[in-house]
């Protein structure tokens, strides 16, 4: 499932909010339906490109109320993902200081599993991804942080010539790892 939500901000609106309700209400949904679409609802994360990156540690941290009045029924399962991937995770450290992850990311002991990709020459600050995998460690929530040199902002899913290109392979092993996609066999 491809979620769009709602940015920026409306006036008078926390920065946050509107995208996590938004994540809340889609990790619900897919919950509700999991039966129907024939998919496990333990094995459903989220995985966040850049803004989406922060969405997904939002997301991850902050999912035991949900951020707005229940609507029906979808609203009443869990809308805490079983993992998360932050690819070149954008706005995940405070812009006055290189130290910290958000103060809005409250990590925990139960955060999900993390996977996180990002180039040191990212237009975005690489302390993103370092940080919140720090936070990560500190909680003991099983993380895996792949920094590579080259590969900027924006690679997705593409082929490159750069070594981060091959991101998606090493997530794949991730979540076997985790026991998230069957094993391969021989």
């Amino acid at each position: 499932m491809l979620l769009k939500y709602r940015v920026p901000k409306r006036p008078g609106d926390d920065k946050h909010m509107l995208p996590l309700q938004d994540a809340q209400r889609a990790l619900g949904l897919v919950r509700f339906h999991a039966k129907e679409w024939n998919i496990d609802p333990q094995r459903i994360g989220i995985i966040g490109f850049s803004a989406g990156g922060q969405l997904m540690a939002h997301l991850c941290n902050d999912y035991e109320k949900r951020a707005y009045s229940s609507m029906d029924e979808a609203d009443q399962f869990s809308c805490r993902p079983d993992f998360g991937m932050g690819i070149y995770p954008g706005v995940m450290v405070p812009t006055d200081q290189k130290k910290l992850v958000e103060p809005v990311l409250t990590v925990t002991s139960n955060t999900p599993p993390t996977f996180m990709v990002q180039a040191e020459d990212d237009s975005a600050p690489v302390e993103n991804s370092i940080f919140y995998y720090l936070a990560l460690k500190h909680a003991h929530v099983p993380a895996e942080l792949h920094l590579y040199t080259k590969g900027g902002h924006g690679y997705g899913l593409r082929p490159s010539k750069d070594p981060v290109s091959i991101w998606p392979k090493r997530a794949e092993e991730w979540l076997r790892g985790l026991g998230l996609l069957a094993k391969k066999h021989s």
